[in-house]
C-alpha cells in the first residue's frame, strides 16, 4: 500500500545577481547649435483669393513599439600598450649676449707711390693685386649730323568764344575844356614822356599844341549780360514711364533720376512727397539705405527691408522681377529750377480747375491723394504739392521692391487712394452711394481732376 504524502520540503534560497555585461555606454552627446531662422516666405500672387476652409484635423499615429534593451557580453580585457614614440625636439635657445668689442688694430704704415705707366690695351684679366693706376684717358664727344626738320603740324582748331564780360561801371565825367582855341594850352617833354608837364624838361625840349574842337559822341556800348539770379524755387517732374522727363521752357534741369515714392525700414514706413526734389534719387536701387545701431555698427541688406517707386505703363509682370528686367517698369524724374512756387489745384470733379489770374499752366492730371503696401504701411501727398497732381491715373501706380532680395513686384496688398468726384447737391448726403468700379474709363470718371500752375514771373 502507498504511504502516506510527505510534507513539503523548504524553499531554496534565491540566487546570486549575475554580473552586468562589459559594454560600457558611450558619453552623451554634445547639444547641437541653433540653426539660424529661415527667410521670409515669398508673398502671395497678385490675385487675391478668398482663404480657405480650415481641413479636417489629422489622425494621432500608432504608438511605437518598446525598444530592446539587452546588455552584451563582458569585453575582454585589453593588452598593455606598446611604448609610444620619442618626443620631438625641443626649440632653439635664445641666442646669447653679444661678446665685448675687440682691441683696435694697429694701423699700418703707407705704401710706396706707385710710378707712373702708360695707357695699354687690357689683355688678360685675373684676380689678384690691384695694378698701379693709369693716366687719366680722353674725353671725346662725338656730335652727330642734326636731323632733318619735322614737318610743321595742323594749325589747331579756334578755340570757343569767350563768354562777353560783364558791363563796366560809368566813367567819370570829364572836365569842360576851354571854349574857342587857345595855344599853349599843354606842354609836352618829346624825350621823357608823353604828358603834360609842369617841371623843366632836363633832356629834351618843349613843344606847344592848339586845343582841337570836341569830337563827336561815341557809339554808344553793347548792354551788358543779363546775369539771372537763382530763384531757389524747384519743380519736379514724374513721367510714370521709363523716358526721362523734360523740363518747361525757360527752366534748367539741375537732375534727373528715379521716381522715390517711400521706404520701409523696420516695419515702418517712411514717405517722400512726389512734389520735393527728395523723391527724384539720381540712382536706382532694390536697397537704397543701410542702419546703424549704438554700438557703432552698421548693417546692409542684412534684413527684409523694402523699397516702393513709382511705376511706368508697362504690363503687370507674372514674376518677380530681377536685375535688368526692372528699370522698364520704373518711372523717371526730373528736377528743374523755377522762377516761382508752383501749386496744384483739384476741382473734385471731371472739370479741369482752371489756373489764378497771372498764373501759367504747366500739366494736368488726376488728384493722387496716398498709398499704401507691406501691411498697413504708406503715405500721402501733400494737396498743394504738384506730386498730389500725376498726368496718368492707373490703379497700380507704384512697385513694391524686396530690397535684400534684389526683386520687384506688383502685390494684391498695394492700394492707391484718389480723390473723387462729387456732386455738390449730395455734398451734406447721408451716406454715399458705394459701388465698384472695374473698367479703366468708368474709374478715370470718378477721379478728380487737377492741374499744377505757376506763378508769372
Amino acid at each position: 500500500l502507498p504511504g502516506h504524502p510527505g510534507p513539503n520540503g523548504f524553499d531554496g534560497q534565491k540566487g546570486h545577481r549575475g554580473r552586468p555585461g562589459a559594454g560600457i555606454p558611450g558619453p552623451e552627446g554634445f547639444r547641437g547649435t541653433a540653426g539660424d531662422p529661415g527667410d521670409e516666405g515669398e508673398r502671395g500672387s497678385t490675385i487675391d483669393g478668398k482663404n480657405g476652409l480650415p481641413g479636417p484635423p489629422g489622425k494621432d499615429g500608432q504608438k511605437g513599439l518598446p525598444g530592446d534593451t539587452t546588455y552584451g557580453p563582458p569585453g575582454i580585457p585589453g593588452t598593455r600598450g606598446l611604448p609610444g614614440p620619442p618626443g620631438a625636439q625641443g626649440a632653439r635657445g635664445n641666442p646669447g649676449l653679444p661678446g665685448p668689442p675687440g682691441l683696435r688694430g694697429v694701423m699700418g704704415l703707407p705704401g710706396p707711390q706707385g710710378t707712373q705707366q702708360p695707357a695699354g690695351c687690357l689683355t688678360s684679366f685675373s684676380i689678384g693685386d690691384p695694378g698701379n693706376p693709369g693716366p687719366p684717358g680722353e674725353t671725346i664727344f662725338l656730335r652727330g649730323d642734326p636731323g632733318d626738320s619735322g614737318v610743321q603740324g595742323a594749325p589747331g582748331n579756334p578755340g570757343p568764344r569767350g563768354q562777353q564780360g560783364a558791363r563796366g561801371p560809368p566813367g567819370s565825367q570829364g572836365r569842360e575844356g576851354p571854349k574857342g582855341m587857345v595855344r599853349d594850352v599843354f606842354k609836352f617833354c618829346v624825350h621823357l614822356f608823353p604828358a603834360p608837364v609842369t617841371e623843366p624838361c632836363a633832356h629834351g625840349k618843349f613843344f606847344t599844341f592848339l586845343q582841337g574842337p570836341p569830337g563827336q559822341t561815341g557809339v554808344p556800348g553793347q548792354p551788358g549780360p543779363q546775369i539771372r539770379s537763382a530763384s531757389g524755387f524747384l519743380l519736379v517732374l514724374h513721367s510714370q514711364s521709363d523716358r526721362e522727363p523734360l523740363c518747361p521752357q525757360g527752366m534748367p534741369k539741375l537732375w534727373a533720376g528715379y521716381s522715390l515714392l517711400y521706404l520701409e525700414g523696420q516695419e515702418k514706413a517712411h514717405n517722400q512727397d512726389l512734389g520735393l526734389a527728395g523723391s527724384c534719387l539720381p540712382v536706382f536701387s532694390t536697397m537704397p539705405f543701410a542702419y546703424c545701431n549704438i554700438n557703432q555698427v552698421c548693417y546692409y541688406a542684412s534684413r527684409n527691408d523694402k523699397s516702393y517707386w513709382l511705376a511706368s505703363a508697362a504690363p503687370l509682370p507674372t514674376a518677380p522681377l530681377s536685375e535688368e528686367e526692372i528699370q522698364p517698369y520704373i518711372s523717371r524724374c526730373a528736377v528743374c529750377e523755377a522762377p516761382a512756387q508752383a501749386v496744384a489745384l483739384h476741382s473734385q470733379d471731371q472739370s479741369i480747375p482752371p489756373c489764378p489770374p497771372n498764373w501759367r499752366s504747366l500739366w494736368i492730371g488726376y488728384s493722387f491723394l496716398m498709398h499704401t503696401g507691406s501691411g498697413d504701411q504708406g503715405g500721402g501727398q501733400s494737396l498743394m504739392s504738384p506730386g498730389s497732381c500725376l498726368e496718368d491715373f492707373r490703379s497700380a501706380p507704384f512697385i513694391e521692391c524686396q530690397g535684400q532680395r534684389g526683386t520687384c513686384q506688383f502685390f494684391a496688398n498695394e492700394y492707391s487712394f484718389w480723390l473723387t468726384t462729387v456732386v455738390p447737391e449730395l455734398q451734406f448726403a447721408s451716406a454715399p452711394l458705394s459701388g465698384t468700379l472695374k473698367e479703366g474709363q468708368e474709374q478715370r470718371k470718378k477721379i478728380s481732376r487737377c492741374q499744377v500752375c505757376l506763378k508769372h514771373g
